[in-house]
């Protein structure tokens, strides 16, 4: 539920806008003038703020710059006539959330005040929980809005003062060395060095040169002595990504320095005494690599006795509008103003399956910048395979009439049954149908989440 402003100069539609809005659950205030908006505005803040162009007096370009020099965070929805689509585009440049032009459909209209609100409490979330964690710790690159994601960061904050090997689990490109690194950052061990080796991308002779060192003429090409990543540390952190790929010969040799705390030069017999943390991380499922035989059980309960797991970005989609607007703050060039996602670009962004990843969505913003300076980022500027993941346009039908006249009135109840319905399964269907973690994500309980889906089924 959200705290809605809504100035229309229509009385009419002021009216019939106030009735659609309260029935989605929200508090609806209405003003028929822009003078009367500000009044309200004085006394108490908003979520969101909807408002008609052409009005007498105040119009709504002078409503908004004047509601955001008081509230920049404010989100507004604008409305105009068929002949105000520049004064619409200079509100978006104002900070106006999107535009609809008259007449608009119902579900046009829900749809954006659904998105307005998701992307809007998404980055609040997000910088609330970002600078939380920046108290305790720099935590960099890593965005935490999703229940999951902000219990990997709880994780952190528990485990980073520790000196515990941990085993960071998720899929290829979720992120594992970004946990990872706002571990070392969390740690006593800050100050000093962070060294990553890519288990999976060195054959056996080569990785065991990387994490041991070796002697001159150990192995081809060993011109001079080398000093291994776990000398180099030097009281730092070592991290071991896609561990599972270790040869196994290699394996147990990283099993005796875990337990010696010392480790040998490839040729070399003398032990150097070690002091380094280490983090490892895996995309395989390491329990199944043991039983094939293809994984050492006891390096297993030593690296993974404390594990932090990480959810694809399929399953915490509330993550990726963060995630795209912090990769786009990051890559846009020095001095240029980041460009903004459009609703239809959000929608896709959030429709994609995203099997690479925060990795694969970190490539779209790559190639979106590399096609020039733009103010908005629109469906056209991301790659095929993610535009063709493009919502199908609403249903025409009763529900998708002009709002101006309540002619249709007599749908409408059906009408916010279906969309409900919809809305619950989408959230259902996004954490594997736990109602539990559903209504979590809803912030409803679960017995209102129990509820308002029998109804919907009734509607």
């Amino acid at each position: 539920m959200a705290n809605l402003l809504v100035v229309e100069n229509e009385l009419p539609l002021l009216k019939l806008l106030g009735t659609l809005l309260k029935r989605e659950q929200h508090e609806v205030t209405t003003a028929s003038s822009g003078e009367e908006a500000q009044t309200i505005l004085e006394k108490q803040p908003f979520d969101l703020l909807l408002t008609d162009i052409s009005m007498d007096g105040i119009n709504g370009i002078e409503l908004l710059r004047w509601a955001r020099q008081r509230n920049p965070s404010l989100s507004a929805i604008i409305f105009t006539g068929c002949g105000d689509v520049s004064t619409a585009m200079e509100a978006l440049k104002l900070g106006a959330f999107d535009y609809l032009s008259k007449p608009f459909r119902i579900d046009e209209l829900l749809y954006t005040v659904r998105r307005a609100l998701e992307y809007n409490r998404a980055l609040q979330e997000n910088m609330l929980l970002k600078a939380q964690l920046e108290t305790s710790f720099n935590v960099g690159d890593l965005v935490v809005v999703s229940a999951s994601m902000q219990k990997v960061s709880e994780m952190i904050r528990r485990m980073g003062p520790t000196d515990a090997s941990l085993l960071i689990i998720g899929e290829v490109g979720t992120g594992k060395e970004t946990v990872a690194r706002a571990i070392h950052a969390a740690s006593s061990r800050k100050d000093s060095l962070f060294l990553a080796v890519n288990c999976a991308a060195l054959t056996g002779p080569q990785l065991e040169s990387e994490l041991f060192g070796h002697l001159k003429g150990a192995i081809p090409g060993a011109e001079a002595h080398k000093e291994g990543l776990f000398e180099a540390a030097k009281g730092g952190t070592l991290f071991l990504d896609e561990i599972g790929a270790m040869p196994l010969e290699t394996q147990e040799k990283l099993l005796h320095v875990l337990q010696d705390r010392e480790v040998r030069r490839l040729s070399s017999n003398q032990g150097i005494p070690i002091n380094v943390r280490v983090l490892a991380a895996t995309s395989d499922d390491l329990p199944a690599r043991i039983r094939k035989g293809l994984f050492r059980e006891d390096l297993f309960n030593r690296l993974g006795a404390i594990s932090i797991e990480i959810a694809p970005l399929r399953k915490r989609p509330e993550d990726i509008l963060p995630i795209a607007d912090s990769l786009l703050r990051k890559a846009s060039a020095a001095g240029e103003k980041t460009p903004r996602l459009s609703r239809e670009t959000c929608s896709i962004l959030e429709s994609y399956e995203w099997p690479g990843n925060v990795r694969e969505l970190d490539d779209c913003i790559k190639h979106v910048l590399s096609l020039g300076p733009r103010e908005e980022i629109g469906p056209d500027d991301l790659p095929p395979q993610i535009r063709a993941a493009a919502p199908k346009p609403p249903v025409s039908g009763p529900a998708s009439v002009s709002i101006p006249g309540l002619e249709h009135a007599v749908s409408l109840k059906a009408f916010l049954h279906r969309k409900e319905k919809e809305y619950l399964e989408q959230a259902l269907k996004r954490v594997d149908g736990d109602k539990k973690a559903a209504a979590q994500n809803l912030n409803i309980s679960v017995a209102d989440l129990q509820r308002k889906l029998s109804d919907s089924k009734e509607g």
